[in-house]
């Protein structure tokens, strides 16, 4: 009888530290999910001001362009301004296919790829 009970305390031990074990390796999966994706934005947020900067400064350079064409500053800007509208007015009209689900489809292979990545190791013994 001693012995079954010795043997259920150990088996209840090994449950607990594997549980123990489980939630901290989730917990780790989640932190290396996270440093990934926020890592990636990172990049893709400074590379996006840069553009943002150059796009800025090229409209600024084609408005007064088009407003020397046309002979008055203002009606350059004014074009670009419509030009603009026109491009928002197609971004609204198709932001789901052309921003919702390729950001959805960004997020969803960044986190898979470390499921796969994962489950590689685990099947080449490195795990």
């Amino acid at each position: 009888m001693d012995t079954t009970a010795t043997h259920i305390e150990g088996l209840y031990d090994k449950a607990k530290k594997y549980t123990e074990d489980s939630i901290e390796l989730y917990k780790l999966n989640a932190i290396d999910k996270t440093t990934v994706i926020l890592s990636s934005l990172a990049s893709r947020i400074a590379l996006t001001m840069v553009v943002a900067l150059f796009t800025l400064f090229i409209n600024i350079g084609v408005s007064l362009y088009i407003g020397e064409i046309l002979g008055s500053s203002y009606l350059g800007f004014l074009v670009l301004s419509g030009f603009y509208l026109l491009v928002g007015i197609c971004i609204y009209f198709f932001k789901r296919e052309w921003i919702e689900i390729p950001i959805s489809n960004l997020v969803i292979k960044a986190l898979l790829k470390s499921k796969t990545r994962a489950s590689k190791n685990r099947d080449d013994g490195k795990e």
